[in-house]
């Protein structure tokens, strides 16, 4: 749906270049690698992320997610990317661009996972920097949202080195980890 003039992430393409990065709706076909990656860097992630599904990492919990990114990606509600590297199409990470807003707002937040092998490499900043620039550019979109937990120093650093300001302080804010936490929260606007 395009609102006020405006192009929809429906009408654009889903794979992404730019930085040495490819980023694209995830497949059926990327199962393996992804549970793979987020089977090793589960102690990495764990402490960022909402408590795992116990099947989360099955194929069966794989299609699922598929399938409902993809009907997101549909409806203009999300896009949410697996991250490749280019030369090899090594697989990295994820970056979610969700709860688009369109109309006055035109506004979406940012998410983002690393695989523990590949952090502290600036693959994440390059990586917010090619979908940021597709969010302002091809979306149209004129603010990007994101948090992170206030003692979650590298997702901080990550951010202001991507030209988000911190806005603040949201109290209790997602349950990560099993229990409600406060988030610093992040903003970057178009120009």
């Amino acid at each position: 749906m395009a609102l006020f003039g405006l192009t929809s992430a429906l009408n654009q393409p889903l794979v992404l270049r730019g930085e040495g990065l490819m980023l694209r709706l995830a497949e059926m076909r990327d199962y393996e690698a992804w549970a793979r990656l987020r089977r090793e860097s589960r102690a990495f992630l764990e402490p960022w992320e909402p408590l795992w599904p116990e099947d989360d990492l099955t194929r069966s919990a794989f299609r699922r997610r598929v399938r409902r990114q993809l009907h997101e990606a549909e409806i203009d509600e999300a896009l949410a990317f697996l991250i490749f590297r280019e030369d090899d199409l090594e697989l990295v990470g994820g970056l979610t661009l969700g709860h688009i807003r369109r109309g006055v707002a035109q506004t979406a937040t940012l998410g983002y996972w690393m695989g523990a092998p590949f952090a502290r490499q600036g693959i994440m900043r390059r990586a917010v920097n090619v979908a940021t620039r597709h969010a302002f550019e091809v979306m149209r979109l004129h603010r990007i949202e994101a948090a992170c937990l206030p003692h979650n120093e590298a997702s901080s650093r990550l951010l202001r080195s991507c030209k988000f300001h911190e806005e603040g302080l949201a109290r209790g804010y997602l349950r990560i980890a099993g229990k409600w936490q406060d988030h610093l929260l992040f903003a970057r606007l178009t120009g």
